[in-house]
């Protein structure tokens, strides 16, 4: 290359920004320290050699070139604000911030050195100030939408989301065809629970950037809690042609299939996912990972896994509460926090209220967190009258710990775990001194941020410690409580329920995605060796009824003996199980609350107990209640013992008989010494902690 002749600086400069246009930034390079020798103190020659470094990814020696630039022109805004871009990768945080206020002292009101500000205060938790220099950016600057976008960020942070919709749709109408704005806008939207309009906006992200898998698979999440399990299928799908070796989309793909019932396929998806889970492979959720027929070791390292990634993205925002937690005085009460999104008519709140209410009087100071608004029922009234509930549906992750931090909770309970949206984040940001998994989760949840796990020594045997990352505590009873007030509806006529007037029925109300193909099958086996008996089962998502229908006549069972319970209030369903004769668990993962269901109401349960804790509830109730006969190690005994009840109308009303007496004797629905035994777990965690103890396991 023949050198620039040094007389004409003007020329060497057009000539960079030509190439720099071009993104021919190895010949910028030379060209610009040919052109160096000549002119050492041109400050825009220098400035443009170290934009062309930091374009090939010499930041080292663009910072160098860039720093000796602003000693030559220290008014230079753009490389003031690119020197604060530096400062910030370094982590340098506060002399970026130094940097870009002496910047605007010499240029008040400047947009790029308001936005590198705004960004800068991002990065520290700063977000008052950066909202602020956000807007002055944008008054500044009105018709750039990125300085919109980060507004809206901002406005997020903060939890003024209608401002941020408003600022994200406002940066729409100056770049329409912005794949980022429309993302945000969903998320936007999706943070004031309108998921459809939220799935709308990134699926129209995903088709302005029809590369990018990140916007598919998150419109799928979004029309999966819209209710459209199809769509979902559909987008999932879409995410996974555009990203084949994501082993997030992968394992959400899987997870959507098994609840559709399209099982062609799954075990090859099912193989990926468990290598991706032994290789700790993230972006497997545990709870979808339940599904799968994994062991106790493996599920606990998807956990880890799992839990490390929330860990590092929750880091900085834990960081900036910094939540400190003061000691409670020796003789003061035991104020004890619950967070869940089932304080309503879930099956959380439905077998959790008549705890609540049984230790209404007691010395515990109990504190409900209520992650979704209020419905209006009976079950948030009746927690709402025994305790304290915090409806928390419209607080960031950041706002309800200060919340839960504020209100000085000494132990801190999630009751949804990996199934909640979002409850595990806030877990981590560490409101409570003590914090405790129980009921949501049924397996260990890998996390440093949980000390302790409720359980019995049935759900937790000793053979399964070392696949527990918590410290257990062992209650002596089954520990899903059972509300013994539960109020049901008047029994339907077998025709209302379109079962046939004669015949065993057979039931499993759970939802679908444990309705693998072996369980199934074992259905179908069982089905042809009771003549004129029939299964009973809760109706699925889209096309899934068909499909089982198909399924069973592929396994040569009439399509006929396959009924559907569509879904219905609580009492109403209850009422249902008077024409259930035997309830038939599922496995890897139990039925656990509509197992306690049809015990309660006198309808025997058979189970066969698993190798994980998600696959012995059911054996725990069934001990508690005294059924051990009910209680099968294998495929072969769960079919024998529930064809041989099957074919003995008598064996099964003598088991309905027992279990009826059971209910006000047997302990499973004694709430009040559930409640006693509760208190008894809470007094020993709360004991340890306040003398100055790591949690340790407790046996009760």
């Amino acid at each position: 290359m023949n050198e620039t002749q040094p007389n004409d600086l003007a020329t060497v400069l057009r000539k960079l920004n030509e190439l720099l246009q071009r993104d021919a930034n190895e010949e910028a390079i030379q060209v610009a320290a040919v052109a160096r020798r000549a002119f050492p103190v041109a400050s825009e020659l220098i400035y443009l050699h170290g934009v062309a470094l930091l374009r090939v990814g010499r930041r080292r020696d663009a910072q160098v070139a860039m720093n000796r630039a602003a000693e030559l022109a220290p008014g230079n805004i753009e490389l003031q604000c690119n020197l604060a871009s530096f400062a910030l990768a370094e982590g340098k945080t506060h002399a970026a911030i130094e940097r870009l206020r002496k910047a605007l002292i010499q240029a008040p009101g400047h947009p790029n050195i308001l936005h590198s500000l705004g960004m800068a205060y991002m990065t520290t938790g700063q977000h008052i100030q950066a909202r602020d220099a956000f807007a002055l950016a944008a008054k500044n600057l009105p018709q750039h939408p990125a300085i919109r976008l980060n507004l809206a960020t901002a406005e997020m942070a903060l939890g003024r989301l209608p401002q941020a919709e408003a600022h994200v749709r406002e940066a729409l109408q100056h770049e329409p065809s912005s794949d980022t704005a429309h993302a945000m806008l969903g998320h936007v939207v999706h943070l004031q629970r309108r998921p459809k309009e939220a799935a709308t906006s990134l699926l129209q992200a995903g088709k302005l950037a029809p590369a990018n898998a990140q916007h598919m698979f998150q419109a799928a999440l979004m029309l999966d809690e819209a209710g459209d399990l199809l769509g979902t299928n559909d987008a999932f799908t879409e995410a996974l042609a555009r990203a084949p070796d994501s082993i997030a989309v992968t394992s959400q793909l899987l997870f959507v299939r098994r609840r559709l019932c399209r099982w062609q396929g799954i075990d090859a998806l099912s193989e990926r996912v468990m290598q991706a889970v032994a290789q700790d492979e993230p972006g497997v959720h545990p709870f979808t990972f339940l599904a799968e027929d994994a062991d106790a070791a493996l599920q606990l390292r998807c956990a880890r896994t799992y839990a490390a990634q929330i860990e590092q993205q929750m880091s900085p925002l834990r960081q900036q509460l910094n939540l400190r937690h003061v000691m409670p005085l020796p003789d003061s009460p035991i104020r004890v926090g619950m967070l869940s999104e089932g304080f309503h008519e879930m099956a959380v709140g439905q077998h959790l209220v008549a705890l609540i209410e049984a230790l209404a009087d007691s010395d515990l100071d109990i504190h409900l967190f209520a992650m979704t608004p209020d419905d209006g029922g009976e079950i948030r009234r009746r927690l709402s009258a025994a305790a304290t509930l915090h409806d928390v549906s419209a607080l960031s992750r950041g706002q309800l710990a200060m919340l839960i931090h504020g209100t000085a909770i000494e132990i801190l309970l999630d009751l949804s775990g990996y199934r909640g949206r979002g409850n595990a984040e806030m877990m981590s940001l560490r409101a409570a001194p003590v914090q405790v998994s129980w009921l949501g989760f049924p397996g260990s949840s890998g996390a440093a941020w949980i000390d302790y796990v409720l359980a019995d020594a049935v759900t937790f045997p000793p053979e399964l410690r070392e696949h527990v990352s918590e410290k257990v505590v062992r209650l002596p009873r089954c520990p899903q409580p059972n509300d013994p007030t539960r109020r049901v509806g008047p029994p339907p006529t077998r025709q209302a329920c379109g079962l046939p007037e004669q015949g065993v029925v057979f039931a499993c109300f759970q939802e679908t995605y444990a309705i693998n193909p072996a369980v199934f099958a074992r259905c179908m086996l069982i089905l042809k060796q009771v003549p004129d008996s029939v299964l009973w089962l809760l109706t699925g998502p889209a096309d899934t009824n068909e499909r089982l229908h198909n399924a069973a006549s592929a396994l040569d069972v009439s399509p006929e003996r396959i009924v559907f319970m569509p879904r219905m209030p609580y009492a109403d369903y209850l009422a249902c199980y008077a024409h259930v004769d035997l309830y038939l668990d599922t496995l890897p993962i139990n039925t656990r609350s509509t197992a306690a269901d049809a015990i309660w109401e006198g309808c025997p349960v058979l189970t066969r107990t698993g190798d994980t804790i998600s696959g012995r509830s059911v054996t725990s109730m069934l001990q508690q209640l005294g059924l051990p006969e009910l209680i099968t190690g294998d495929n072969v005994s769960f079919i024998g013992m529930a064809t041989a009840l099957g074919n003995d109308p008598e064996a099964l009303a003598t088991l309905r008989r027992h279990i009826d007496q059971q209910r006000t004797q047997n302990a499973l629905f004694d709430m009040q010494g559930f409640a006693h035994d509760f208190r008894r777990a809470i007094r020993a965690i709360s004991a340890r902690h306040r003398i100055g103890r790591p949690p340790t396991d407790v046996d009760l």
